[in-house]
């Protein structure tokens, strides 16, 4: 009778990763994270005056309490998304819109 293989021990990590790809839960669990990363990512000035963030489909919808402000990200949407894609990956967020 054949012995069944069991895959060898998993590291935490390794082990939610592959729960949640099984569960069909990852973009799920990135887009949560982009969220709640969003102060630590650009600070609490910015954070501060951000109204709303949440992420849809790979776009980040972004809304801040100024036009000003609106205005003054626009110009770093490139910097973020290049930041974003470093800390968790190419694809998770493709596109950033300001409201």
């Amino acid at each position: 009778m054949a012995k069944s293989q069991l895959p060898g021990p998993l590291h935490i990590s390794q082990a939610i990763e592959e729960l949640l790809k099984t569960q069909h839960l990852k973009p799920r669990f990135d887009e949560a994270n982009v969220v709640a990363s969003w102060e630590r990512l650009v600070g609490k000035a910015i954070a501060r005056r951000t109204r709303k963030v949440f992420v849809r489909n790979k776009v980040l919808f972004i809304e801040l309490v100024s036009p000003s402000m609106k205005q003054d990200l626009s110009y770093h949407k490139s910097k973020i998304l290049e930041m974003l894609n470093k800390e968790f990956g190419e694809g998770v967020v493709k596109e950033i819109v300001l409201m």
